[in-house]
């Protein structure tokens, strides 16, 4: 923040959080500038066809036809999504997980917005004082904030809109750049899984419809006839891996806050299944959308999952490559079976039908290689285009934060 204006002169906030604030600020509790209230029930009766957008802590999740608070408004969580807050331009329904904004003292709601969010860790740290996380807006209230009259606070609050428009759409465009590179990576993975790394190599029609052509020298192959179902008893000394629909199967055993989902663990592991390297193993629930992988060490998965063990010369870790193409993906949510997504299931019976088209394994483990070399490059680029985003949304909050608690000036230079 070294190229913005300070403010002439300071004074000693008396709050430790605040430190010093401009001298000419006021110094009050945060209900003197904004009081929230708790929202409300979404009533049973089908009303919901309506345009007024209904707000929860996340934000807009639908649209209702009554409001019940006036814009604008400010609102966040109550329970779920504590410290974000949502600006709200048109009348809307709150819902009654979120605290919503019902008088503003005739300050600048913009302006109150970005002092919110400059509060937002404060919010987590009053919604952890009960056991299940929650802000009670008495606790909050409470905090001392400082601010000044209201043509300046429209002024900053001019100054953020103009420069955190600009930071979010310099996100945006890495965001969008991410999104290309993946794009890039999933198709440099699909052409060598399925087409192999020779463009001038005779093609062959593989009469599996999802594949098309393949090279002329590739074999094709049912799943049954390169895995046969293995269940082999859990071994309490190995560690229990986790599979993602990611990144595959982890080849330690994850931390609880580690794991894609919060699950119970049973506390027999002879219950588990045992794997072994170059098993293939898949979440029946989730192999549609990707939860399978080539296992590297040996170890335990959830006795719900199954465990393919290759029946001959065969490398999982190109096989994983071949069933994560969205073709391939596609197929196995064609072959499982379940009234709706969430209870999709793929049987062993039905996995081991679906046909794939396998070069020798010289030629596999050759492909991977080229794989690994391509993806390393994109990988890394994605990395550095997400660490670029994270700084530059840590730059947005800490500027708001500046902004709000006077330790810049956004006042033009004749103020």
């Amino acid at each position: 923040m070294s190229h913005y204006r300070r403010y002439p002169a300071y004074k000693d906030s008396g709050v430790e959080w605040l430190g010093e604030v401009p001298e000419h600020w006021q110094i009050t509790s945060l209900k003197r500038a904004v009081v929230l209230q708790r929202g409300h029930d979404l009533p049973d009766t089908d009303r919901r066809t309506g345009n007024v957008p209904v707000v929860s802590s996340a934000g807009v999740i639908g649209t209702h036809d009554i409001a019940m608070a006036r814009a604008p408004g400010v609102v966040t969580g109550r329970y779920g999504s504590i410290g974000q807050f949502t600006f709200v331009e048109e009348d809307y329904w709150p819902l009654n997980t979120a605290l919503f904004s019902v008088e503003f003292h005739k300050n600048e709601p913009r302006y109150i917005w970005y002092l919110l969010q400059s509060l937002s860790d404060l919010f987590i740290l009053y919604s952890t004082k009960s056991a299940i996380p929650g802000i009670d807006r008495n606790d909050v209230h409470l905090i001392d904030v400082a601010f000044p009259e209201r043509s300046e606070q429209h002024t900053i609050a001019a100054m953020l809109d103009s420069e955190t428009a600009r930071i979010d759409a310099l996100i945006a465009k890495k965001v969008h750049f991410i999104k290309l590179l993946k794009e890039k990576r999933q198709a440099l993975i699909t052409r060598a899984v399925t087409k192999g790394l020779e463009p001038t190599v005779k093609m062959k029609d593989s009469g599996v419809e999802w594949i098309g052509e393949v090279p002329g020298h590739w074999r094709v192959e049912r799943l049954a006839t390169l895995y046969r179902e293995a269940i082999r008893p859990g071994d309490p000394q190995l560690p229990v891996l986790s599979i993602s629909i990611h990144d595959g199967i982890s080849d330690e055993e994850l931390a609880p806050e580690d794991r894609e989902r919060q699950v119970y663990q049973i506390e027999d592991r002879t219950k588990y299944k045992r794997v072994k390297p170059n098993d293939l193993a898949y979440n029946m629930m989730r192999a549609w959308q990707g939860a399978f992988g080539a296992v590297q060490v040996e170890g335990l998965v959830s006795p719900a999952y199954v465990v393919a063990e290759p029946c001959g010369d065969i490398n999982s870790a190109y096989v994983e490559q071949v069933l994560r193409t969205p073709m391939a993906v596609e197929e196995m949510r064609r072959y499982s079976r379940g009234i709706a997504d969430f209870r999709m299931r793929l049987y062993w019976e039905y996995f081991r039908d679906l046909k794939v088209c396998i070069p020798s394994v010289a030629e596999q483990e050759t492909i991977l290689s080229a794989i690994t070399v391509a993806t390393t490059r994109i990988d890394s680029l994605t990395a550095k285009t997400e660490h670029s985003i994270t700084l530059l949304k840590e730059r947005r909050a800490a500027l708001i934060t500046a902004a709000v608690t006077g330790q810049i000036d956004l006042r033009k230079e004749t103020a």
